[in-house]
């Protein structure tokens, strides 16, 4: 069998969740079926993109170097217009990359939902005959700029995260013939659960025996932050030493330019929870955090999926979530951690309450869900799903139903 050249699209210069996914796809593809391929973003000057650098050390892998240009995720129609007329833009890089991509033979070409990833890799697909796949990390809403519902309107298929990112295409009209699913993975090796916190603790002044939930997420509306903080004003009455970990900073993108820090702050103040409430900015060590926590919590609603989930599973640490978005299908309620319904915050403070008091219930659902990472949210397993997808888009494959690809989840 011949193996099938496949070109990744990492036309952002940071290197997100996103991208991180798109990293262990290409790191842990079968190389006995796949020859892999990456168009990765050097930015005019071709040094210090963080991409670049974390890409560049995956085995096996064709790197291909390109100025995709500035970012264009918040510009009008006419920005577009003003910076192809400047000689820079995502689509001058089609011709470049339409040359590479037929000497290499690409039969696929795999992009995110970003505005240069759907616009070039859908007309870089069409110009080479090649088929294209929309990898979607986001709800499908009415946010989406034109060069997003563009591309999803192009590509071959819309690659959902969780089954509810695909539902949420098909329920705004894309036909569900040209939608999927696979579920993300992490690499857990990288996650030790015997990592030593005590340092963290000492840092903020928290005594061993006082119970500490952890939030590490960017700061905006959809995290849930004033829902876990005024929660924890619940908590605070049957557990006085409690502590919140507040990590992350403002995302002035997802907030509309608005920085939301100060109003939490003001919060915490008002609820009297000055004490309780430790806002610790950004952190590089989150592995630390998560090891001077008893609890991850972070009430997201409508989360795509929520890698974030994961990394605390793999740190043997329960979560307390909304069944809300993708949540569900990685954190089994009871199991893996405890999950409320949107909009109930005393259900939420109940279940902080109820991790808090029980130290062996922590422990069952922690090693529960470090079991589920291990042994389910692979790498290799987010592979073998993408593969299945892949052979059907391809024709190795009959179609099948949205849920084949992660039947087994």
């Amino acid at each position: 069998m011949h193996r099938v050249p496949v070109l990744f699209l990492q036309s952002q210069t940071y290197f997100g969740a996103d991208s991180m996914i798109q990293g262990l796809m290409a790191r842990h593809l079968d190389r006995e079926r796949y020859d892999v391929h990456i168009a990765v973003n050097t930015g005019p000057a071709r040094q210090g993109i963080a991409a670049y650098q974390a890409l560049q050390d995956i085995p096996d892998v064709s790197l291909v170097p390109v100025n995709f240009g500035p970012t264009i995720h918040s510009e009008s129609r006419s920005a577009v217009a003003k910076n192809l007329a400047r000689g820079t833009g995502a689509m001058l890089s089609l011709p470049r990359l339409a040359i590479y991509a037929k000497q290499h033979r690409i039969k696929i070409v795999h992009g995110t939902e970003k505005p240069r990833d759907s616009l070039v890799g859908t007309n870089l697909a069409r110009l080479i005959g090649a088929r294209s796949v929309l990898h979607l990390h986001v709800k499908c809403h009415d946010e989406l700029n034109f060069r997003q519902r563009f591309g999803m309107r192009q590509a071959d298929l819309v690659l959902g995260v969780s089954r509810w990112v695909a539902q949420t295409a098909i329920d705004a009209g894309f036909p569900a013939a040209k939608v999927d699913y696979v579920l993300n993975s992490l690499d857990s090796t990288t996650w030790n659960p015997d990592t030593d916190g005590s340092a963290v603790r000492r840092e903020f002044g928290i005594a061993p025996d006082q119970p500490v939930a952890l939030i590490a997420a960017r700061i905006f509306h959809w995290k849930g932050h004033r829902e876990l903080i005024r929660a924890m004003a619940q908590v605070k009455v049957a557990f006085p030493g409690a502590r919140l970990l507040v990590v992350g900073e403002d995302d002035p993108r997802a907030n509309r330019g608005v920085l939301l820090t100060a109003d939490l702050k003001a919060l915490a103040n008002d609820l009297g929870l000055n004490d309780t409430v430790i806002f610790a900015g950004y952190r590089s060590d989150i592995r630390e955090l998560l090891a001077a926590s008893d609890v991850y919590a972070m009430p997201t609603f409508e989360e795509p999926f929520g890698v974030a989930f994961l990394e605390a599973m793999a740190m043997r640490k329960p979560v307390v979530a909304l069944r809300s978005g993708g949540v569900p299908e990685l954190v089994e309620d009871g199991r893996a951690g405890l999950l409320s319904e949107v909009g109930d915050e005393e259900a939420l403070a109940t279940n902080l309450i109820r991790l808090f008091g029980d130290g062996a219930l922590r422990r069952q659902m922690g090693e529960f869900g470090r079991e589920r990472v291990v042994g389910y949210f692979t790498p290799q397993r987010m592979c073998e799903d993408l593969d299945k997808v892949y052979s059907r888009l391809i024709g190795r494959r009959p179609a099948a139903t949205l849920s084949a690809s992660a039947a087994t989840a």
